[in-house]
């Protein structure tokens, strides 16, 4: 029954995707305006207050353990990067993935277009103070990743093909729907997330991570004679682009989470590493305006200059307002997104996975986004005090690739603009194979495993629509879904924060303070008792090898 309705959505899904493309300008402008009152009232109303008070929720119940115990979650992150406990697989558990493959694909979805566009975006609308507010956004949402991995690990089930399935519609239907008079809610918070998720994988996750890759790769290696032939109301160079994306993506993800794992494995840490070296040889050239760049973050995150804005100038909330947006677009600390990928780890503790969603955000935003940020700043292509632009830049990848150009250029040839466009390239086709997953796994939620294979081969078929279109539409909109997959989400972490608190005591008293106590794995008696035992084997094999 669940196969028939999966099916049916899908079909409903895609009419609707060619309807709406077949018809004129003033149904997108209808579409447009109803999303921006929709925008408006999850993110000004409800999103960043919700998005900040969570933070500092998990923060201050946790006892600021992201700061506290810096030196711990590093250890059992970074530190054991390359450890046969995070890069091995367990022979007790065949069908998940290593800790090092759900890093790895979480950090594939997570960093994309946001750490290069979105920056550049935030800087121009709201000055070089919407970084510092991303740092903020950052720090604070670190612990907010934490406590959703933490659940997402403690609330996880297997489905039938014997897959860890986690997320937050697991631990707002099992989590809060166990609380009194809230089993409906936390029922009907778990649909809501699993839809808007659907959405957002089409928005976020595919549509707009190609419309950005085809543009950038057509700006970067112009081809003008197959620019110069239109099908259908587009260029031919967009076609070719988008049905070669289509193509690759669609061998990947039609094999399921081991097959995108093993690509992001191999692919995440060489761009992220590329990525941040030619960044420091950017900065490294410009060194000199280091400290001026700094020095605006911090100034003008507290006293934004009015030239920032236009005519209308910005308040100091706006800048704030635009620091959290990007943060939470480029990191999704809050949205619930990563858990999906990182609860098939095969981790047998919550809290250990809790510290990979520390991770996540540091390199994301603290390291990636920082990074683009300075290259941005240092380079010359904005005026530090009035925000004007170099001539041929606009607030999204052509000012870091004008950056970059600023140091790679030989004989005439825009190099830097060659490399950022590669650079989105991996960072946005990444970003694609994550989300694949996390829709999988939402559809799964609501319509059965057995129905994914349709879902899949429907995400991979409008990949061409990302490359064709033409309109920010489809970023405006994932916009929205984002917000809307943050509210259940952050209800479920509030109520539940007494659960992450105690794991987390659980685990600090058992491996930093050494008692004997019995360890929380699971909600769920049978899957506790199972991973106690190979909790126990691990341990051992662990404690032998010191």
């Amino acid at each position: 029954m669940k196969k028939k309705i999966g099916l049916l959505a899908m079909a409903s899904l895609l009419l609707m995707t060619l309807s709406g493309c077949s018809q004129d300008k003033s149904f997108f402008d209808n579409v447009s305006e109803i999303n921006d009152i929709i925008n408006d009232f999850v993110w000004m109303k409800i999103g960043l207050y919700l998005l900040l008070g969570t933070g500092i929720i998990m923060t201050l119940v946790n006892k600021f353990f992201q700061i506290t115990h810096i030196k711990h979650w590093m250890k059992m992150t970074i530190g054991k990067m390359f450890h046969k406990s995070v890069k091995g697989h367990s022979h007790h558990d065949k069908a998940s993935i290593t800790q090092f493959q759900a890093l790895c694909t979480a950090l594939a979805a997570t960093v994309g277009v946001g750490n290069i566009a979105g920056v550049a975006s935030a800087i121009v609308s709201g000055g070089p103070g919407a970084v510092f507010w991303m740092w903020i956004a950052a720090i604070v949402g670190m612990m907010t990743s934490y406590s959703e991995n933490v659940l997402g690990i403690y609330y996880r089930k297997k489905n039938a093909d014997g897959e860890w399935s986690g997320g937050a519609m697991y631990y707002l239907r099992d989590g809060l729907g166990a609380k009194k008079n809230c089993k409906t809610l936390g029922k009907v918070l778990a649909i809501l997330f699993a839809i808007f998720t659907i959405f957002a994988s089409f928005g976020i996750g595919n549509m707009g991570q190609v419309n950005k890759i085809v543009a950038n790769l057509e700006g970067a290696f112009k081809i003008e004679a197959l620019s110069n032939i239109s099908i259908l109301g587009t260029d031919l160079y967009k076609i070719i682009i988008g049905l070669v994306i289509m193509i690759i993506a669609g061998l990947i993800i039609i094999g399921g989470i081991k097959r995108i794992a093993i690509f992001a494995e191999k692919v995440v840490p060489f761009m992220v590493c590329f990525f941040i070296v030619a960044s420091l040889i950017v900065i490294g050239v410009n060194y000199s305006q280091i400290g001026n760049a700094f020095t605006a973050i911090f100034k003008f995150a507290f006293s934004p200059n009015a030239a920032w804005g236009g005519a209308v100038g910005l308040t100091i909330s706006q800048v704030i307002t635009l620091g959290f947006k990007r943060g939470v677009f480029s990191n999704e600390a809050g949205l619930g997104s990563s858990v999906m990928v990182n609860s098939n780890s095969n981790v047998q503790e919550p809290a250990r996975q809790g510290f990979w969603g520390i991770f996540e955000v540091f390199v994301d935003t603290i390291i990636v986004c920082t990074m683009t940020a300075l290259v941005i700043l240092t380079s010359g292509v904005i005026e530090l005090n009035t925000g004007k632009l170099a001539e041929g830049t606009t607030g999204d990848a052509t000012l870091v690739a004008k950056a970059f150009d600023s140091v790679f250029s030989i004989g005439g040839i825009n190099i830097g603009s060659m490399f950022i466009a590669i650079a989105i390239f991996l960072f946005a086709f990444t970003t694609v194979l994550g989300w694949s997953h996390y829709g999988t796994k939402a559809w799964e939620f609501l319509f059965g495993v057995k129905s994914t294979f349709a879902y899949r081969i429907f995400f991979v078929l409008i990949i061409i629509f990302g490359a064709v279109m033409t309109s920010s539409l489809a970023w405006d909109i994932s916009d929205t879904f984002n917000g809307m997959m943050m509210i259940p989400n952050l209800v479920g972490v509030i109520v539940l924060s007494p659960a992450v608190y105690k794991i987390t005591k659980n685990y600090k008293d058992r491996v930093l303070k050494h008692k004997d106590i019995k360890p929380m794995l699971s909600n769920d008696p049978e899957i506790q008792k199972e991973q106690e035992e190979i909790l126990k084997c691990v341990t051992e094999i662990e404690l032998k090898n010191k």
